[in-house]
């Protein structure tokens, strides 16, 4: 039987702030690359294994390992994401994160990280409504 390939691409703010994530549903597992800033790359990645709960057995929560790249500071933006999408939508989830914005100040992070949060909720409602 072919595996089904189904893909969604959103994005969040405004440009130099701008995030992207790109899903795909690859058989019962999705990947996600998000990008930001006028260089896409893969910064780190994430890869998540959604599990019952350890504090409730009757919740889904989800482990993950991270790889990050030397010099890149996406690790935990990836492991965030990708523990949040494996425990919301059930699936093994990968996440590729590469974001990158020169001479970013403090609240240019804050927003980038704001950007992130909210294309996170977005994705998942879409990911959700399309019974992905």
């Amino acid at each position: 039987m072919e595996a089904k390939i189904r893909q969604i691409s959103q994005s969040e703010g405004l440009s130099p702030y701008t995030v992207q994530a790109e899903a795909r549903i690859v058989g019962e597992d999705l990947v996600v690359i998000v990008s930001g800033g006028g260089k896409p790359h893969v910064g780190a990645v994430a890869i998540a294994v959604p599990r019952p709960s350890l504090e409730n057995p009757q919740a889904v929560s989800a482990t993950a390992s991270v790889f990050a790249l030397i010099g890149h500071k996406e690790d935990e933006l990836a492991r965030s994401l990708a523990l949040k999408l494996a425990a919301a939508l059930q699936r093994n989830t990968v996440v590729t994160a590469g974001i990158h914005v020169d001479n970013l100040s403090p609240e240019g992070i804050k927003k980038i990280e704001e950007n992130c949060a909210s294309l996170l909720q977005r994705l998942i409602r879409e990911l959700k409504a399309n019974h992905w």
